[in-house]
């Protein structure tokens, strides 16, 4: 190479330095806290963060590149909420994704300037997470998943499936704000249905076992399970219980039907992981959380599961059979 090439070619490299200087700060490191109410392993978690990887993938974040995720999993223990939040929020991540009432509970409690992206929060305005739907205020905003009227609507449909039901445990978490809301409106409609409600306060250790077990001593009982992280950690034996016991059941995911629980009612939760990460990218863009509108589902699916409504003896209708979304056999 002649010698004004190689100046040429130099001075070319040069140049273009601060072009590769401001590339890199352009692609600085950020960080995503994410705190879950499942176990590691549990697919239906693996399901989630699937969905969320991929639609940052798509909006421009690639782990290692840009963007680091670290995962923080409570299998359903109230301990493990308060320790992992703690942790998380003393690492201070750009944004943290918070999974549930609880864990929200416990992100909120311990910063008010780290933006908080929530997904499957129900009633965040009665739980005290945000000043309003249209705008939260705040660090905090999300997705919600049911409105405390949903304990009814779980509490019908389960009638609608097992006519001869006359009593029914709600499987709940004092604990979880909207868990008490769910209870009260089943309790407003139950004598609407000729339908006796028993609370099972899952809260401080109860034995889940113990207290469906003695419920179902009686007849013409049912299930309604509302959704709680220690339930949702412990939906497989539920699921064997209620079964054991000859007890209809309704459930608020559909997960719980697919794995053997008789009938489901929910919005789809992976849908929700991939609108997360939309409002997490924002964030990350530099918009306010507590400016973006929390969302609500727009669709709920019905699941029922007819293997087990035939263990059960029960004959679903026609008609609460055309309304369903999957009918699993």
């Amino acid at each position: 190479m002649k010698r004004r090439d190689f100046i040429a070619v130099l001075g070319g490299a040069a140049a273009a330095w601060p072009l590769a200087a401001s590339a890199q700060q352009a692609e600085r490191m950020r960080r995503i806290g994410v705190l879950l109410p499942y176990a590691e392993i549990d697919r239906e978690s693996q399901a989630r963060i699937a969905a969320f990887r991929e639609a940052m993938q798509r909006l421009g974040w690639t782990e290692g590149r840009n963007v680091r995720i670290e995962y923080r999993w409570s299998a359903g223990d109230p301990a493990r909420d308060k320790a992992d939040a703690e942790e998380l929020v003393r690492s201070a991540p750009d944004v943290i994704v918070a999974t549930g009432g609880r864990a929200l509970a416990e992100a909120q409690r311990l910063t008010s300037t780290i933006p908080i992206v929530f997904t499957q929060v129900s009633d965040p305005v009665g739980s005290g997470f945000v000043a309003g739907l249209a705008r939260p205020g705040g660090n905090i905003t999300g997705f919600q998943i049911f409105e405390p009227a949903m304990g009814g609507k779980w509490l019908g449909l389960l009638k609608e499936a097992a006519p001869n039901m006359r009593r029914v445990a709600v499987l709940f978490g004092s604990d979880v704000v909207s868990n008490k809301a769910f209870l009260r409106t089943a309790n407003a409609l139950a004598p609407s249905l000729d339908v006796e409600v028993n609370s099972v306060d899952i809260r401080g250790g109860v034995q889940i076992e113990h207290a469906i077990a003695t419920f179902a001593s009686q007849p013409d009982g049912g299930l309604v399970v509302v959704p709680h992280p220690t339930l949702v950690a412990d939906r497989a034996s539920i699921i064997v219980l209620a079964a054991r016991h000859r007890l209809p059941a309704i459930y608020p995911y559909r997960f719980f039907a697919t794995e053997g629980g008789l009938i489901s009612y929910g919005p789809d939760q992976v849908e929700q992981w991939r609108w997360a990460a939309t409002y997490v990218d924002r964030i990350l863009r530099g918009e306010k959380s507590g400016a973006l509108p929390v969302q609500a589902p727009t669709k709920y699916e019905l699941g029922i599961n007819l293997k087990t409504a035939k263990a059960l003896g029960l004959e679903v209708s026609p008609m609460l059979l055309a309304r369903a979304d999957e009918v699993i056999e």
